[in-house]
């Protein structure tokens, strides 16, 4: 289980940027007056490597951004990335419609009364369920409303929510203006490498900023004793594999941004800005590393590891690529998976 064990303020590790997001954790009770100087966009699809420096996860809303009630105060007004949401009490039927978010409210101690799922996919991810397996019958409840790329707002409106949670990869304008219509809503960025700016935005949407600041200290703690346990020269490799794509993960990315909260070094082939980058069968060797921890849609990775040079990878050979859950790795960027992702490649390299 990747619970959030209460844990004191972590200590400055000598190889992560860990000032610079304690800095953005403890702006979350005033993410009104968050920066925006290390907010960066982020891009989901595939991308060729490129020269720009990749920008780390931001890790403060940018201006203007959030709230400024303290945690817990309402009525409050909100401030998201399409407008702004005045919620007159704390929301208690809660529907989210984004990947991540699910995560998140699970996070902080809210179940929705529903969701909306990805293709071919439960609307409780089984990474969620083991981690709030103290919660089964309220997780079972949980409602679908259609897919995240076209919610139902029909069975939306009827179950009559105080709060719709969205983001902003969902572009739209007919759902958003269906959804507004039904009751606030607040949109978050969306995109993995954004992950920790949403989930400050989605604390103050629900009004526990002081739970989400206990949830990523613990967090920055449990990376930071991560990357303090491998050696700095070790690296760390990822790739997904989804229908006929095969993809290796760089450093703006959901575990990428991970990393660098670590401080664990990646390959030369995955220091490239964007989320992804499409490799053929003949380029599997760009996937090489010291470790490499590889998800699979679907689970099955009979495919994957059938490739012609997939034995030829040096932490295949050294027994070191561990598959890994694909939703909390690669689809579902949200607290409780950074959490289970840090634990995950701690118990392999331990």
């Amino acid at each position: 289980m990747y619970s959030f064990e209460k844990i004191s303020s972590a200590s400055m590790s000598r190889r992560t940027l860990g000032g610079a997001f304690l800095g953005g954790v403890a702006s979350l009770a005033l993410t009104a007056c968050g920066s925006s100087t290390d907010s960066a966009s982020s891009n989901n699809s595939s991308s060729t490597a490129e020269n720009t420096p990749a920008a780390p996860a931001p890790s403060a809303l940018p201006d203007g951004m959030g709230t400024t009630a303290a945690s817990g105060e309402f009525p409050r007004t909100v401030k998201h990335f399409r407008g702004e949401a005045k919620l007159d009490k704390k929301p208690e039927k809660i529907v989210v419609i984004a990947t991540g978010q699910l995560d998140d409210v699970l996070a902080l101690g809210v179940v929705p009364v529903a969701a909306t799922t990805a293709k071919d996919a439960d609307v409780v991810p089984q990474y969620l369920r083991d981690a709030y397996s103290n919660q089964v019958k309220e997780l079972d409840a949980i409602k679908t409303v259609g897919k995240r790329t076209a919610p139902d707002t029909e069975a939306i409106a009827n179950l009559q929510p105080d709060l719709i949670l969205l983001n902003n990869t969902q572009d739209d304008e007919s759902i958003y203006e269906s959804l507004s219509a039904i009751a606030p809503i607040v949109v978050t960025e969306g995109t993995g490498v954004n992950w920790k700016q949403d989930f400050q935005l989605v604390a103050a949407a629900i009004g526990d900023t002081d739970r989400a600041q206990q949830a990523m200290g613990d967090y920055q703690k449990a990376a930071q004793e991560l990357g303090d346990s491998v050696e700095d020269s070790t690296t760390f490799s990822f790739l997904r594999q989804s229908a006929d794509r095969i993809r290796i993960w760089g450093i703006s990315s959901f575990v990428g941004s991970i990393c660098e909260d670590a401080g664990l070094a990646r390959p030369e082939t995955q220091q490239f800005a964007k989320t992804s980058q499409d490799i053929s069968s003949e380029q599997l060797d760009q996937a090489n590393g010291d470790w490499l921890f590889y998800g699979v849609q679907g689970g099955d990775a009979s495919t994957l590891t059938g490739e012609a040079l997939w034995e030829t990878l040096a932490p295949v050979a050294d027994k070191k690529a561990i598959q890994v859950d694909d939703e909390m790795f690669y689809i579902n960027a949200g607290i409780t998976a950074a959490r289970g992702v840090v634990n995950t490649i701690k118990d392999a390299v331990k």
